[in-house]
């Protein structure tokens, strides 16, 4: 009897980060991985390996985790969509499946990357997302904020913001975009790049929070990125205010090499 033939799939993922020690499976730990790939095999009945965009570290959330796997039975994309959702528990759902094109792989063929980090600049704290702000007690100095951040726009060498630990190869990244929007009390900050190191954006925030709060002057980013020392910079902003927002792809691998940075 002739194997089946693995067909290749994607798709979208939607998590809270709370309850997980990050993507990456860990022994003794709750990781998104974990969760997905044993859904995925009690819905298909063999085992799944899945390739995630890129691995998010505890406490992380995403609103757009993509994900390639394969299967050996053949299913439509509302039976993988809804199946997983029937299945998965509640800080986890599956937005979209779909066969993929030929060859597709969820981290190796990324352009880009869209992540948001988000302050609550109030003294009360908040009771309703706690899990998703990091709350600063005081006003933020948006303005000067923007106006510091944009030394980083480019493509840099960005080891002072690159954490102890980080499995890339090279240090260099490329953010194209970089804004911050205030929502009310809330203050979202959205960097958009090609590769991110590990805790770039948070040690990105935890840098400009020292200018939004008049600590140090809008030129010390510049300073700070010149360094090239994560001892320059500021301190590691906390993992729950992040969120994974979005993962550009496009019609075959990125052009540079993949080097494990997320």
């Amino acid at each position: 009897m002739e194997e089946a033939r693995p067909v290749r799939w994607r798709a979208t993922l939607e998590y809270d980060g709370a309850g997980f020690a990050g993507w990456q499976t860990q022994p003794d730990h709750r990781t998104v991985q974990d969760v997905v790939e044993a859904t995925l095999a009690t819905l298909v009945q063999h085992p799944v390996a899945v390739t995630p965009s890129g691995r998010t570290d505890a406490g992380v959330h995403a609103e757009a985790q993509v994900i390639s796997f394969d299967l050996l039975v053949p299913r439509t994309s509302d039976a993988i969509r809804d199946g997983l959702n029937a299945r998965l528990p509640l800080d986890v759902a599956c937005i979209d499946a779909q066969i993929a094109p030929e060859g597709f792989h969820a981290r190796h063929w990324v352009l880009r990357k869209r992540y948001r980090y988000t302050f609550l600049a109030r003294r009360p704290r908040s009771a309703l997302i706690a899990n998703r702000a990091w709350h600063v007690r005081t006003p933020l100095d948006v303005p000067a904020m923007l106006r510091a951040a944009q030394v980083l726009l480019g493509r840099h060498d960005m080891s002072s913001f690159r954490a102890h630990g980080c499995g890339a190869t090279h240090p260099v990244r490329m953010i194209e975009e970089l804004s911050l929007v205030e929502d009310g009390e809330l203050v979202h900050l959205v960097v958009v790049g090609n590769g991110f190191l590990r805790h770039m954006v948070r040690n990105i925030a935890g840098t400009l929070v020292q200018v939004g709060h008049g600590r140090r002057p809008e030129s010390w980013v510049g300073e700070v990125l010149a360094a090239r020392d994560r001892h320059a910079a500021g301190p590691t902003a906390p993992a729950h205010a992040l969120t994974l927002a979005e993962v550009v792809y496009g019609e075959g691998p990125a052009p540079w090499k993949d080097d494990g940075a997320d």
